[in-house]
């Protein structure tokens, strides 16, 4: 993967998109990315490592795992055992139109910290329910039937009162793996994304080499530092620009000293230009 091809945004243009995949193809993994949605993901089979933000998990069948459109995940699996899951992403208007005033069905996507608490472990009579409804819910997308789309709509609301329900009545914790090289790299960028950041820095920072850094960084983010770097600040600089600074205000506050490159990084890997993004961004 080169440099111009390391950009993190990886929308959904569909309010639903199902799939239930199993692949076999050995390091099969993406880099960091996010969706312009929210994302239930169930783990079946295999021997794979999941990243979310600083944290890594080896997962287990019967996983659950829920991420909103903010966070940065990636799976990587370790061998050519067959790696089966199901992902289910979502809109936020589309969960705004099943919630109602007493039930938020975005709950468990978005009421925890970010990067934290997205997994909890079905035991197998759990894990059979969610199998079935998800089962159901994949034959109504496929079929054309009268009223196809409204059970579609109730077995989508049924997982996520199921997943809220798991989430609120869990005592899990998973456990995480990620070296504390690459931990320590991401919670120093984090701190200091407004300042100046080198390879040189970083490797005083850290007592190691910068190469080595750089080694273990890629391989268990899948990105160069510069890129992460670059996906964090675009991150810090939207939330500014929903607090209501200008475009130029949120460029430099997020470290761009550039504005055009600020203009040009912002809408490849957001997806629109930051003025479509203040006007529409709660669309998104």
């Amino acid at each position: 993967m080169n440099e111009t091809s390391e950009y993190l945004f990886d929308p959904i243009q569909n309010e639903l998109l199902y799939l239930h995949r199993t692949t076999t193809t050995y390091n099969m993994g993406t880099f960091y990315h996010r969706h312009n949605a929210y994302e239930l993901y169930l783990f079946l089979r295999g021997n794979v490592n999941f990243y979310i933000e600083n944290r890594c998990y080896h997962l287990q069948r019967g996983d659950l795992l829920v991420l909103n459109p903010e966070e940065m995940h990636r799976s990587f699996a370790l061998d050519k055992n067959e790696y089966e899951r199901i992902t289910i992403n979502l809109k936020k208007s589309y969960l705004n139109r099943l919630s109602t005033s007493s039930t938020n069905l975005s709950a468990c996507f978005d009421y925890r910290p970010k990067g934290k608490g997205n997994i909890v472990h079905l035991e197998e009579d759990e894990l059979q329910r969610v199998l079935q409804l998800a089962g159901e819910l994949e034959q109504c997308l496929s079929s054309s039937d009268y009223g196809a789309d409204i059970l579609g709509n109730i077995l989508i609301t049924q997982l996520l009162l199921l997943t809220n329900l798991t989430f609120q009545n869990t005592d899990f914790v998973a456990t995480d793996i990620m070296p504390e090289l690459v931990r320590n790299t991401m919670d120093y960028i984090e701190c200091n994304l407004t300042r100046q950041l080198t390879l040189e820095q970083l490797s005083e920072v850290m007592f190691t080499n910068s190469s080595y850094i750089s080694r273990q960084f890629k391989k268990h983010t899948g990105l160069t530092i510069r890129a992460y770097i670059l996906s964090r600040r675009i991150e810090l600089s939207k939330s500014y620009l929903i607090e209501g600074l200008s475009i130029t205000e949120a460029c430099y506050q997020s470290g761009f000293g550039d504005y055009a490159n600020f203009i040009r990084s912002f809408t490849k890997m957001v997806g629109t230009s930051p003025g479509k993004f203040v006007k529409y961004g709660s669309l998104l």
